[in-house]
Formats: structure tokens, C-alpha cells, sequence
């Protein structure tokens, strides 16, 4: 229903289905118990399927050696890996014995790797040996040279107090994970492990949780631009996956192909838990995207529907072997993470068969989902807006100077209110005062305007962040960076739009008097240290920089001067 009061008004939902009371194991517990012998995970990189019978198994397996190794309600237990069924197992497994899964980025570099153990005191991590050019064992044996030594019961690190526990495991075979030095665990020494726990001791862990503990830390920026750690609970992300499944209407009949990365909010709550939640099957693709896997996973798979990024979308639209594959029986799924244009948004519908192809929005701190366009909805709702708000959940459009709400249709910052709103940020009171207001209101940071009916229209963003094909990228971190390079007196890092991925990373730097560097050089610096998303595409050198008449830079004139000479360029 939509309240008006003066002019102003906000929208709130009131929720036509009632909220999950369950914590996330005891719901899975009884999805696993109904469709026991339905699939519900295919990983066809890795050749394995699962039957709900049988991942209940494998969690609680996976439960019971987390225990053995000493971990417990609480604990913060890392992931630093690709897609895979092990990926899926921990997640399970961290919310069966109450455990905090921390999620981070397979692309991350040693010193992005570093700032999220510190960040959330990991106790302990969970990794793959490598993936591409990453060699994730060799990035932690140079930050803790203690691997490299004997392990006593428990790891000791100078440089990261709390973490006690490396293990490592090939995706390939876990159980016959090679050691590569002493001081890592293995897969197989977890497994292991769970021989000295019981079944009973399991239960009575679980039985011991409740739905608003803490159980998942994803990072996002923050206010500031630098990495935060989202604190998620069980009710939080539950109810969102739930909501999400509801209403793409899926079934224990449908299979979902993941293309996303788990370690992001879409993979891991919009696509996992959406799945587990009500008994639908996983299909994963591939480790990390790749248009023809997907592809080939839906014709395979007879996958009813494909979440992704519209870049996602574009690539498989794109393949030069689209053609060879029946995609006839997808229907839905949600594309997220930036704007649709018209024409993408129809090929989608026609070409790919998904007629009910939802759009949404929101963000790491509201568990994600917020908004979702409906498949009742024209055409035109599904590309101009993202949408209404989910069920159980309060939007309401503010005046960013007076925090007062606006009139309909009048643009002004984007506010979230309800179970979806996250815990706060993990050692963080400040950032988390500063995010959620007292009266219980999440600032988004992004603009936008709101119709009579709910539906919201995004128009920018207070936030000085960078999407680049659905990846949040917070220029403050790369400008911490680049300052570090020592012919660098200045840096500003900004969006500059691009067709393909919605936008690309632009650096402009200034250099000491009487220094030299070169484009690739600065690129080079920067991707010896930083995700590879993250690297600017574009850097240029300049003596000086548009601003304010207190010496604030304005980015905005930059990404203003930058777009009309790239689009003279062009």
C-alpha cells in the first residue's frame, strides 16, 4: 500500500507471505527430507551430481570435520575459491554448526586477501591450490611464512593472530588434496576429522542456534570506499532467498544455471539458497564464467533459468556458436548488477526463450535483493525500472541534504527498512552508525524516484562507485594504491561509460616534478596488487585537476571531460 502525508510518501509491501522463522539448517533439513532423491546440485566442471539426500549427507560431513578441526558457533571460517560443489558444501556446512562464512573474491591479490582475514579475524580459510594466473598457495606462503613450517594442533601467525587453520582443496579430487607445504591442512584432514565428532553432537550444535545469529560476512564498501564486512544472519538471508525463489515461481521441477560467482550476495543467496530453499536443482557451468559452458549447460541441463549480469546476457547472445543450443526451455531468472537496455532485454526474452526474465536491485547490506520486477510486468517496467519492493520490506525516497522524505516521482536517495537490513558492519560500530540510521533506515547511497505504484527508477548514485559488469569497484582503494607508486604525487579514479560493461575503470594521474611513467607501467604496478577488474583500463596524465574552491577534486567534470573525448575518440 502506498501512505501519503503531506505531499510525501514511501511504499511498503506488506508482505502477502509470512517471513521464514527457521534458521537456514533446519529449513534445509526438511527441503532435503521432502526431495530426497531430486537432484539438487550438478557441477559439470567437476563431473559430480548430488541428489538432496545425498548433499544433506555430504554437509553434514563436512558439518562434523569443521568440528573436529575445533571450529564452532561463531567462528569466522574464510572461502577463498571458484565455483564449486565444495564452495557449496562449506556454505551448508558453516550454517549447520553455526560458524560465520566469510566470503572472498577468487580474484583477489595478497593484499586485497590480507585486509579481509585482518578485517573479519578469519580463524580459518578454506582454499583451491590456483586458478589461472592466480597461485593462491604461493600469495599465502609469502603473507604467512608459517605454512611453510611443521603445523603444531593449531596455526601460529605473527602477521594474522587469529587465523589457525589453512586447508586446502583440489576441486578436481578434494579427498586426495597434495599438502603442497607443512603447514596446511587438507580436505582429506578435515574429513578425517569428522570421525571423532557424532552425529548427536551435530544435532545438539544445531539444535543451539538461533535465526538471527550472525552466519555469513560478504564484503562490500561501506560508506568510505574501502572494503567492509557485511555481517548477514540466517533470517536475513534466508527470507531473501526465499522471496526471490517465490517469485521467479520456482518449483522442485526447476534447474537454475549459476553463471555468477558464489562468493558474491547473487551466487551465493539469489542463486544457492534460492535453489535449496524450495528444492529446485543448481546447475553450475563452469568455475568461473564462460559463455559457451553456460551454453552448453542449458541445452544439456534443460535448465529452466539463468541468473547473470547483463554483460553475462551479451556474451552468450554473442557466441558465435549460439545457435547450436536449445535454449527452449528456459523461462526466468533475474538479471542484476546494472542497468538493461531495451534491445538486450528483448533478445533475451526472444532468443533465449527466459519470457519471464526478472530484473533486480539492491545491495550487500540489504541481504541483497530489495526490488524485483514482476513477469506481469510490460516491457518497458522491466528496462526503465527495477521494479517493487519485496515482500516485507520498506522503501522510502529521501532528500539527501534534510533526510525528509520526497513526493512520489521526485528523486532522492534510496532507503531500506526490514528483516533484509543487515546486522552491521563486523568491527565497525562507526561505518554501521553512519549506514543504518536510528530509526532502523538503510541509506543505499544510489538515487532514484518512485511512481505511485511502487516502482522505482534508479538515476545515479551518491556513491563514488564504479559497476563494471556487475562488479562493484570503489575507486578510494585503487587511488590508496596508486599513491603508493613512487612517481605518483596524485591519483583520481572515476567511471567513464563503455558499452559493454556499463562502465571502465579511468585513473588520472599527476606526476612528481621531473618523473616519468609510462600507461603500462602504472597498469602493471597495479595488477601485480589488485584484482584484475579493477586495473584502469584507462590512465592519463595530467598537471592539473578540475576543483572546488576548497581544493576538493570533481570527478564529475572529470568523467565529464573524459566521456566527450573518448566519445570523439570513437
Amino acid at each position: 500500500m502506498a501512505e501519503a502525508q503531506g505531499g510525501a510518501s514511501y511504499f511498503h509491501r506488506g508482505g502477502e507471505e509470512s517471513l521464514l522463522g527457521a534458521t537456514i539448517p533446519a529449513h534445509f533439513a526438511a527441503v532435503a527430507a521432502r526431495f530426497g532423491d531430486r537432484a539438487a546440485v550438478v557441477s559439470r566442471h567437476q563431473g559430480r551430481r548430488l541428489s538432496y539426500a545425498e548433499l544433506a549427507a555430504e554437509v553434514d560431513r563436512v558439518a562434523r570435520g569443521l568440528m573436529g578441526l575445533g571450529f564452532a558457533k561463531g567462528d569466522r571460517v574464510g572461502v577463498w575459491a571458484t565455483d564449486n560443489v565444495e564452495w557449496l558444501l562449506l556454505q551448508m556446512a558453516t550454517a549447520r554448526i553455526g560458524a560465520v562464512l566469510v566470503n572472498i573474491n577468487p580474484a583477489n591479490r595478497a593484499q586485497e586477501l590480507a585486509h579481509a582475514l585482518r578485517r573479519s579475524e578469519v580463524q580459518g580459510l578454506f582454499c583451491i591450490p590456483a586458478f589461472r594466473a592466480s597461485d593462491y598457495v604461493k600469495m599465502l606462503a609469502e603473507l604467512i611464512p608459517e605454512l611453510e613450517r611443521p603445523a603444531p594442533a593449531a596455526l601460529a601467525s605473527g602477521a594474522f593472530p587469529h587465523l589457525k587453520r589453512v586447508v586446502v582443496y583440489d576441486p578436481a579430487d578434494p579427498p586426495a588434496t597434495r599438502r603442497p607445504y607443512p603447514g596446511f591442512a587438507t580436505w582429506g584432514d578435515m574429513l578425517a576429522a569428522a570421525g571423532s565428532v557424532t552425529a548427536d553432537a551435530l544435532d545438539a550444535h544445531t539444535a543451539a542456534l538461533d535465526r538471527d545469529d550472525p552466519i555469513n560476512i560478504q564484503y562490500t564498501s561501506g560508506t568510505t570506499g574501502f572494503p567492509k564486512a557485511v555481517m548477514l544472519t540466517h533470517h536475513n538471508i534466508l527470507n531473501n532467498a526465499w522471496f526471490a525463489a517465490r517469485a521467479m515461481r520456482f518449483t522442485e521441477a526447476d534447474r537454475l544455471c549459476v553463471p555468477v560467482p558464489f562468493y558474491h550476495c547473487f551466487g551465493m543467496v539469489l542463486a544457492n539458497l534460492a535453489c535449496l530453499s524450495v528444492g529446485a536443482c543448481l546447475v553450475v557451468p563452469a568455475e568461473h564464467f564462460d559463455a559457451l559452458a553456460v551454453l552448453q549447460a542449458i541445452h544439456a541441463e534443460r535448465c529452466t533459468a539463468l541468473h547473470g549480469v547483463p554483460t553475462m546476457f551479451i556474451a552468450a547472445l554473442e557466441h558465435p556458436r549460439f545457435r547450436e543450443f536449445d535454449l527452449s526451455s528456459l523461462r526466468t531468472g533475474i538479471m542484476a548488477g546494472a542497468p538493461c537496455p531495451e534491445p538486450l532485454m528483448r533478445r533475451v526474452m526472444s532468443e533465449m526463450h527466459c519470457s519471464e526474465i526478472l530484473i533486480g536491485y539492491g545491495q550487500t547490506e540489504a541481504s541483497p535483493l530489495t526490488h524485483l520486477t514482476s513477469p506481469a510486468d510490460s516491457l518497458e517496467r522491466r528496462v526503465a525500472t527495477v521494479g517493487r519492493n519485496l515482500p516485507h520490506q520498506e522503501v522510502k525516497v529521501i532528500a539527501p541534504d534534510t533526510s525528509r522524505t520526497v513526493p512520489v516521482g521526485e528523486v532522492g536517495e534510496i532507503c531500506f527498512r526490514g528483516y533484509h537490513v543487515m546486522r552491521g558492519y563486523y568491527g565497525d560500530a562507526k561505518a554501521t552508525q553512519e549506514a543504518i540510521d536510528a530509526a532502523g533506515w538503510l541509506h543505499s547511497g544510489d538515487l532514484g524516484a518512485m511512481d505511485t505504484e511502487g516502482y522505482v527508477r534508479i538515476t545515479g548514485r551518491l556513491k563514488d562507485m564504479i559497476i563494471r559488469g556487475g562488479e562493484n569497484i570503489y575507486p578510494a582503494e585503487i587511488e590508496a594504491l596508486l599513491f603508493t607508486h613512487p612517481e605518483i604525487a596524485q591519483a583520481a579514479v572515476f567511471g567513464v561509460p563503455e558499452p559493454f560493461y556499463g562502465e571502465e575503470v579511468m585513473a588520472w594521474v599527476q606526476l612528481h616534478a621531473g618523473a616519468s611513467a609510462s600507461e603500462e607501467e602504472i597498469r602493471a604496478f597495479c595488477r601485480e596488487r589488485l584484482a584484475h577488474y579493477k586495473i584502469p583500463r584507462y590512465v592519463w596524465f595530467v598537471t592539473e585537476f578540475p576543483m572546488t574552491v576548497t581544493g576538493k577534486l570533481q570527478k564529475f567534470r572529470m568523467r565529464e571531460i573524459a566521456a566527450e573525448k573518448l566519445a570523439r575518440r570513437a
